[in-house]
């Protein structure tokens, strides 16, 4: 037997079969669109959960950075004393907390004994206050009394060794 079907012979579309191949296509069309809008919203959750473990790993890394550096910061500082105590090129914040120490006690000791020699000038100017007789004291006159007991408190510094 030989095949007499031509494309004519071979069944063709109605509308009802059309109507048919339109509702198929509709129907797969609307479960592709769901699968996908799915997925979309899948990778939007695993993305938004990844960009949550990316910042807390960042901070944590972070975190970690600055407690290193602190650590590094705090050995070189410790070794930095160390050699310029074994050096002794430069002097180490207790050498120079020694120096202020004396500084302080030494600056004490001449405040002390400015207060000292400048009383019997105070009390010259409490007593002579309001007096109209004798010597007037001006303002140069007090500077120049400050100059000399700055000059002897100078003196007695140098002499004392300090």
């Amino acid at each position: 037997m030989t095949n007499t079907n031509t494309p004519c012979d071979t069944p063709s579309w109605t509308i009802e079969t059309y109507v048919l191949h339109n509702e198929a296509m509709r129907v797969q069309s609307e479960k592709f669109q769901a699968e996908r809008d799915r997925r979309y919203a899948e990778v939007a959750t695993e993305r938004a959960l990844a960009m949550k473990i990316k910042e807390t790993a960042d901070l944590a890394a972070l975190e970690l950075a600055r407690e290193s550096q602190v650590y590094k910061d705090e050995r070189n500082d410790a070794m930095r004393e160390q050699t310029l105590s074994q050096t002794g090129a430069y002097p180490t914040h207790a050498d120079l907390g020694i120096v202020v120490n004396k500084m302080e006690t030494s600056i004490n000791l001449v405040a002390e004994r400015m207060e000292a020699a400048l009383k019997p000038l105070s009390a010259f100017m409490q007593n002579s206050k309001g007096e109209t007789k004798g010597t007037r004291l001006t303002v140069q006159n007090i500077y120049g009394a400050i100059a000399a007991a700055s000059a002897a408190a100078y003196i007695v510094f140098k002499a004392t060794g300090h």
